[in-house]
């Protein structure tokens, strides 16, 4: 189907590798039927001066296909996504947020990334009425406000739970307070400095967006880093998925109150970090991935403190997984908890180990593949059951298949060198990555000059976010937590 919508319209002759085209209301509205029908997955919604561009996926191509659809919007108006498909209904607050541009009939006309703060806003200048929270109907209900300001160290959010007792009827949540404004302060930035805004969108996943950013210049451009260069991004990439999965492992236990786990997920997590930093020079890898290929080579003790680490690590984990497991109090409090209905997870094409773990089985490494996944052999683990203990299995499996791949990587490294020279030119681009959250998608426009003319970064928070409320529904509030650390949503990477 997408196929055909592409050819309907005029085609983006510079927008590489998938293909963009102009296309009418009229087809654009075709495409909304196709995600209601759910022919279409909704894969990116965003703004520009003037236009909205809609990336869709076909999962039913074989290979899985991609494409950019750009509605040009002369009055400022759009047909609405989101009244047919929910999982567009945020990005469309945002792009009225940011561009002014209105989805016709939409669901829900609310600000999201505008708290009423910035100065100048599309929602009017006069004094803004208090944000109104759906209304919830029933007996007997009471209202718990949690955030924005959280205990520990923890990015802001918002969460409005209505509740019956302990039970939790509805979770309406409300982010953007970490908006930091990265697209436009990318705005004809130079490719190193937007670079390091890509990198720095989501901390923990500054490996992913490097990876993207960088993948999406190159294609704008039509350059291949090296070999070299592409072995030691998904060396990193893997390090990243394995600190994070570890991190998180740690944390799931830690919400149910089981603490020894958690310290040795920690330890685990802190020799990910200290490998990282000693093969390239930062434990988060930030700023180590540019486009053309990486920011310096691996160290020359890099590669063995990798190799150790990833042996502790697959010499303690199975021991640890086996504590889970037969820990009958910690899986009374994952099993059954929490759980995301698999036709949900497909609704909302929901990545990573959340969508994996309700039986979406996708992976950008696999679907979509991208060097040098195209020539590595690994799994992608999927299970059905869709609740806190399955996103648990999700991430240990996953920390199983990046040390498999972490060995591959070093053991076939390609000699040469680690960067290509980047041409100053124009031209479009766009490229994924799969991040440990899910799949992170980068779209860029360069300007005559190399600039950056337009960029558009896509968490895949956008899409779990959501899902998170549905999880909820109908668990006790003291599971909020555990439902809350299994999704580990980022609030940076959403809120931009």
């Amino acid at each position: 189907m997408l196929g055909a919508l592409i050819a309907k319209g005029q085609r983006v002759a510079d927008h590489q590798p998938w293909p963009r085209a102009i296309v009418t209301a009229d087809v654009w509205r075709d495409a909304v039927g196709g995600l209601a029908d759910g022919a279409l997955s909704l894969f990116g919604l965003w703004g520009d001066e003037g236009t909205v561009h809609l990336c869709l996926l076909d999962e039913s191509a074989d290979p899985n296909a991609i494409g950019v659809l750009s509605l040009p919007c002369p009055d400022g108006v759009f047909p609405s996504v989101g009244v047919s498909h929910p999982p567009a209904i945020r990005l469309e607050r945002t792009i009225f947020d940011l561009f002014g541009l209105v989805p016709s009939d939409a669901p829900d006309a609310r600000p999201w990334l505008d708290h009423g703060r910035w100065g100048e806003s599309h929602h009017g200048d006069g004094a803004r009425a208090p944000y109104r929270f759906l209304p919830v109907d029933g007996e007997d209900l009471h209202q718990i406000p949690v955030g924005p300001v959280h205990a520990g160290i923890i990015e802001p959010g918002h969460f409005r739970f209505t509740a019956s007792g302990e039970t939790v009827a509805r979770l309406e949540q409300r982010l953007g307070y970490v908006h930091k404004g990265i697209e436009s302060l990318m705005t004809g930035a130079s490719l190193e400095r937007a670079a390091t805004l890509a990198c720095h969108t989501s901390g923990d996943s500054a490996v992913a967006y490097g990876i993207a950013f960088a993948r999406a210049v190159e294609a704008a451009l039509g350059i291949t880093p090296p070999p070299r260069a592409v072995y030691l991004r998904a060396l990193m990439a893997e390090l990243e998925r394995i600190a994070n999965h570890l991190g998180d492992f740690g944390a799931i236990c830690n919400d149910a109150s089981f603490t020894i786990l958690h310290a040795h997920c920690g330890v685990l997590r802190e020799r990910t970090l200290r490998a990282a930093s000693a093969a390239f020079g930062h434990r988060l890898m930030m700023d180590c991935i540019a486009p053309g290929g990486v920011a310096a080579d691996i160290r020359a003790d890099g590669s063995e403190a990798v190799r150790a680490a990833a042996g502790e690590i697959r010499r303690l984990l199975p021991a640890l997984t086996e504590i889970y497991d037969n820990t009958a109090s910690l899986q009374n409090r994952t099993l059954t908890t929490g759980v995301l209905q698999p036709a949900l997870a497909r609704r909302f094409a929901a990545g990573g180990f959340i969508g994996r773990a309700s039986g979406r089985n996708f992976d950008t490494r696999r679907n979509l593949a991208y060097p040098p996944y195209d020539a590595l052999s690994f799994a992608v683990p999927v299970v059905e059951p869709g609740d806190v203990d399955a996103r648990v299995d999700i991430r240990v499996r996953e920390i199983e298949q990046s040390l498999s791949l972490v060995d591959q990587l070093l053991a076939n490294l390609p000699g040469g060198q680690f960067r290509a020279n980047v041409p100053l030119r124009g031209g479009e681009g766009m490229a994924l990555a799969e991040g440990f959250r899910g799949d992170v998608l980068v779209w860029v426009r360069l300007g005559t000059d190399g600039t950056i003319a337009r960029c558009h970064l896509r968490d895949p928070s956008w899409f779990q976010w959501p899902l998170l409320e549905a999880v909820v529904e109908s668990n006790i509030i003291a599971d909020f937590p555990l439902c809350n650390k299994s999704f580990n949503c980022s609030y940076s990477g959403h809120d931009l």
